[in-house]
């Protein structure tokens, strides 16, 4: 790791006085962006500049307190600055290093009518801007937030993308259309080659921020989801953040800023942290717990999940998660959970279990140390309550809870990631997506890739052989190529799938058509990584087409998922430090009939600098580089 940081405080440090308003100005590391935060009234503004174009002007300090006490104008008593340039390494993830370089101006400031004190932190990326505000304990002490209006202001009516639900389907909009609140991030497009995606960063004990139409000019604005205790908050908000890049993949490609805006990690031996693929155990039996085992280790998947059931009907308070007592509407059973577990040990193979929220509130302190006696790894927190601040709080902390017994999380349903897995490592991933459980169409999948992947993992729920896999959907080739470009560390691949030597099960309908049948394409599928050395979005389009490319080790995967008509990617493969001695797999969709059918070719890479690769209608591909093996 490399740090460098320089501090420089003091009044008149780059202070401009215009108009009545005093200007400190900020500019990021490589004076790619840079932004004049403007004091002088009851808010302060921000106006922010990319390769010299305003990109907006953000309003802050706009909330409502129980007590109004926000009185008067405000005014910069101390400034505090600092620039850092330093690396890291994640315990996992889309990239093995990630740069951390801003500079940063912290200004502290007062009411001119009653002295009270708060402090505003802005720091300003390569990649985008980010602030926060701190409230000054003795002027705060007690006090509740009631609201908030932080406003993010464009200078014409700018297309948008929103979703109103964490799980819901995308849907293209205009600033002056806008209905409701959506989840964040939110991605606006200013121009053919300016994008911004606004949203939170490091929420851990506060209440979630939402967007809705700004009050005033075009743009939008933050809404709180309940109001904020600020002594359960520390008297600090968390970042409200707006990335700016080139191209919406860019976002996405940058996405490591999210994380540079939390906490480093806090687990201190996290070789018990393991990502992998996983398979979901969908009959709640013994035997088809060991089919699940075998097939898992005989195809390199890390982990069996046990869904709800396992412990009782999920919505009942009197189910036990302490006991194993399978709910009779989802399976007649038995399952012998600890010989499960021991059968799977024996085979290196995870055992993972669904605990719903009514258990979780319930039994939490309890189960989370037997669960690490019964040698389970992980467990998969189901329909929590997310937005208010209560609920915020409890979930990290039941997260930070889970760490002390050495277990990892997913957190399913509405919970959308902050960057909170950079300091509790543990949290491998969560849903807040509208993943294959759902049936989305090929263009919504890249609408969420585009947009909900900003913000961190999402557990995308695939499907492979599912009847739902249908032509909507993208078929079999497109499943291959969702699990390379939406990231997760947990990749639940085998939703509704089981194995052939698995029984048939509960009700039976369907579940023939849900057996995983092993050929070359499936063994390939079993063998993509959850987390990566190296990541680059190389082109695309929102909601049409996406190319991903991302590094394990040495080896290339490319994803190309196309949701219009029949397309050709030219493939520049510039990302090839050398061609030499790599073997191109590509794995497609030869024909629009055959959805479930997925074509195997190998392509030679000679001296070319590009590859020309067709893409059917609504469908996807893998190509895979691999490095030959010299004796």
């Amino acid at each position: 790791m490399i740090k460098k940081v320089s501090l420089l405080s003091g009044l008149l440090f780059q202070a401009m006085l215009v108009w009545g308003q005093t200007t400190f100005p900020l500019v990021s590391p490589s004076d790619k962006m840079n932004a004049d935060i403007k004091v002088g009234g009851k808010n302060v503004e921000i106006d922010l500049f990319a390769d010299g174009e305003k990109v907006l002007t953000t309003k802050t300090l706009q909330f409502s307190l129980d007590e109004n006490i926000l009185k008067g104008n405000w005014q910069v008593i101390n400034q505090k600055r600092e620039s850092v340039d330093q690396t890291w390494q994640p315990v996992y993830g889309e990239r093995s290093v990630v740069t951390d370089r801003y500079n940063e101006v912290e200004l502290t400031l007062q009411s001119d009518e009653n002295q009270k004190e708060m402090v505003l932190s802005v720091r300003l990326y390569d990649e985008g801007l980010a602030f926060r505000y701190a409230f000054d304990k003795l002027d705060f002490w007690n006090r509740t937030v009631t609201g908030e209006k932080t406003q993010f202001l464009f200078q014409e009516d700018c297309k948008t993308w929103v979703t109103g639900m964490a799980q819901g389907a995308y849907f293209e909009n205009k600033l002056s259309e806008l209905r409701g609140a959506a989840d964040r991030p939110q991605v606006i497009r200013i121009n053919d080659n300016r994008f911004v995606a606004i949203g939170e960063a490091a929420l851990v004990d506060y209440s979630r921020m939402k967007l809705e139409k700004s009050e005033t000019g075009f743009g939008i604005q933050s809404v709180l989801s309940g109001k904020v205790n600020l002594d359960l908050a520390g008297y600090q908000s968390p970042w409200r953040y707006v990335m700016v890049a080139g191209h919406p993949g860019k976002l996405v490609e940058n996405n490591y800023f999210v994380l540079n805006l939390n906490e480093p990690n806090q687990i201190a031996n996290t070789s018990w942290i393991k990502p992998g693929q996983v398979i979901r155990e969908v009959t709640l039996t013994t035997a088809g717990s060991i089919a699940c085992i075998d097939f898992a280790a005989e195809n390199n998947i890390a982990y069996v999940l046990f869904d709800a059931g396992w412990y009782g009907a999920e919505e009942d308070v009197q189910s036990d998660a302490t006991t194993v007592t399978i709910d009779p509407a989802r399976s007649k059973g038995p399952l012998d959970l600890p010989q499960v577990i021991e059968y799977a040990n024996s085979k290196g193979v995870g055992i993972l279990v669904y605990v719903n929220k009514k258990a979780l509130h319930q039994q939490l302190d309890e189960i989370l140390p037997l669960y690490k006696k019964w040698g389970i790894k992980g467990v998969k927190y189901g329909f929590v309550n997310v937005g208010d601040q209560y609920a915020t709080a409890w979930l990290h902390q039941a997260v930070r809870k889970a760490a002390k017994y050495e277990l990892m999380v997913d957190i399913h349903d509405e919970y959308r990631p902050t960057g909170y897995s950079r300091t509790y490592p543990n949290l491998l991933t969560q849903e807040g997506i509208r993943g294959d459980e759902e049936s989305p169409s090929l263009d919504q999948a890249i609408y969420t890739l585009y947009n909900r992947m900003i913000c961190g993992a999402g557990d995308y729920t695939n499907c492979y052989f599912a009847e739902r896999v249908t032509e909507k959907m993208g078929g079999r080739a497109a499943q291959l190529a969702k699990l390379v470009a939406i990231y997760s560390p947990w990749q639940f691949v085998y939703w509704y799938d089981r194995p052939e030597k698995s029984p048939r099960r509960a009700g039976g309908a369907g579940a023939a058509e849900s057996v995983i049948k092993t050929d070359a394409a499936t063994r390939f599928y079993n063998s993509i990584p959850t987390v990566w050395d190296e990541t680059r979005f190389l082109e695309g389009e929102m909601g049409k087409y996406a190319v991903v490319a991302r590094r394990s080790g040495s080896d290339w995967y490319v994803s190309m998922l196309n949701a219009g008509d029949k397309k050709q990617i030219s493939l520049p493969l510039d990302f090839l430090k050398t061609k030499k001695g790599y073997t191109a797999t590509l794995y497609y969709q030869a024909s629009e009939k055959k959805k479930d059918v997925v074509d195997i070719k190998k392509i030679k890479l000679d001296n070319r600098n590009e590859i020309a690769i067709d893409l059917v209608g609504n469908s996807g591909c893998v190509l895979h580089f691999s490095i030959l093996n010299f004796q």
